[in-house]
């Protein structure tokens, strides 16, 4: 992972992190704590346990993942860890228009080969066809990173 071709870089924000970890980790703490102290039905209570423990795996696996950033390269699209998002050759095109279907502050990109399920909360997710870059990150980075790669697409 060389570091001398580097078009583009998105890391979300420490503001933006501690406000979205805090929103998904009090979720999951106060359905927790309505389930024991204000007791609903046994069934509804095992759901909103159940709910509000698994608000609190996604709180610390967004904690975690909006610790690396995102590279774009000539050649591909990475996190900060290594782990490839989308070949810039495989790429079809970029949405990002206000009702494309993407994560809040970004865009989807359209790959031509279908690929594994993976999901980094508030900072990517692949799913099929689609990769969709964004969540906390701030909105001015993301922007000109789709910018990018929307050129090369068009130029390949």
């Amino acid at each position: 992972m060389s570091d001398e071709n580097v078009i583009a870089t998105l890391q979300a924000t420490a503001a933006r992190r501690l406000f979205a970890y805090g929103a998904v980790f009090a979720l999951g703490a106060l359905l927790i704590i309505l389930a024991f102290f204000q007791p609903p039905a046994f069934g509804w209570q095992i759901f909103l346990i159940a709910f509000g423990a698994g608000a609190l795996v996604v709180a610390e696996r967004l904690r975690r993942a909006t610790l690396f950033g995102l590279v774009l390269t000539e050649t591909e699209l990475r996190d900060t860890a290594g782990t490839v998002l989308a070949k810039l050759d495989d790429v079809k095109g970029v949405d990002r228009g206000a009702l494309a279907f993407k994560p809040s502050n970004g865009f989807v990109l359209r790959v031509r080969s279908s690929q594994e399920r993976a999901w980094a909360p508030g900072l990517w997710w692949r799913y099929g066809k689609r990769v969709g870059i964004g969540g906390v990150t701030p909105s001015g980075p993301a922007k000109f990173m789709a910018e990018q790669i929307a050129m090369r697409v068009r130029e390949g």
